[in-house]
């Protein structure tokens, strides 16, 4: 089991992708750092861990607020004095029109999608540099690739995440630091339901793509096997990854099917 012992550190655990990344790794018998906003959602989580795992401690944190987000990282190092990878998993997806979305809309987008990981990553490079070796894993999405209808500030914030981490992989400058982007489409999570729509307020409602979309459990499994494996980057998806690819080979097609697509869901 590659992750046996390891310090692991997942912001964004109480649901979804961080949640089951939070149960696979328990059950190679991780050392886990769990955070999220929800305290209550969190303890969940832990207990669900420490059936299999004996070490699971939580750091409560809003990392929206970049002062909590910096004393999340101090307040993750204290639990075991090392962290080995982490997930920097917590995000807020998007269904709203972008010309009648609010401008507070994008910057809680970026603040919770975006800076939250630059924060994180900036304060943490002293510590692996001391410590000579550590991978931080970034959670993108494939709409850090390419733009969709209803989710032009999600895509912002992820085409920003994608720049950020790509370039630290072009730099190299923290010797033993490795990067992995993950780059999903529609993961079967609850996600859409707290997506923002156009004033703030949320969507609450599950997508029917997304409910269709790949098995979280399916999903972590590429996950780990990619970080194992030391990949710079993983694409995770269906359909949207052939879009992708058209994308790329005939843009003019790609702007028809994701204006068709995406207007009707």
């Amino acid at each position: 089991m590659h992750f046996k012992n390891k310090v692991i550190w997942i912001t964004g655990a109480s649901s979804g992708i961080g949640a089951e990344l939070a149960m696979q790794l328990a059950v190679q018998k991780a050392k886990l750092i769990l955070t999220a906003r929800s305290k209550e959602a969190l303890i969940k989580v832990q207990q669900k861990c420490l059936e299999h795992t004996d070490f699971c401690n939580i750091v409560i944190a809003d990392l929206s607020n970049e002062y909590e987000a910096e004393d999340s990282v101090d307040k993750a190092i204290k639990q075991f004095n090392c962290i080995d990878v982490v997930f920097l998993n917590a995000g807020l997806t998007q269904r709203s029109l972008g010309f009648e979305t609010e401008t507070k809309v994008y910057r809680k987008l970026m603040d919770i999608n975006f800076f939250a990981a630059v924060v994180i990553t900036q304060r943490l490079f002293p510590f692996f540099k001391e410590q000579g070796s550590g991978h931080i894993v970034a959670i993108s999405s494939i709409a850090g690739l390419m733009g969709y209808p209803y989710r032009s500030g999600y895509a912002a914030s992820k085409h920003a995440l994608q720049g950020y981490f790509e370039t630290l992989q072009t730099e190299d400058a923290v010797s033993g630091l490795r990067y992995t982007i993950v780059s999903p489409g529609r993961i079967n999570t609850a996600i859409s339901a707290s997506a923002l729509t156009k004033d703030g307020s949320p969507h609450l409602q599950n997508d029917v793509g997304q409910l269709n979309g790949i098995p979280v459990q399916k999903c972590v499994k590429k996950i780990l096997k990619a970080v194992e494996n030391n990949k710079k980057h993983i694409i995770i998806a269906r359909g949207e990854y052939w879009l992708w690819v058209i994308k790329l080979i005939v843009p003019s097609l790609f702007y028809r099917i994701a204006n068709k697509k995406g207007m009707i869901n």
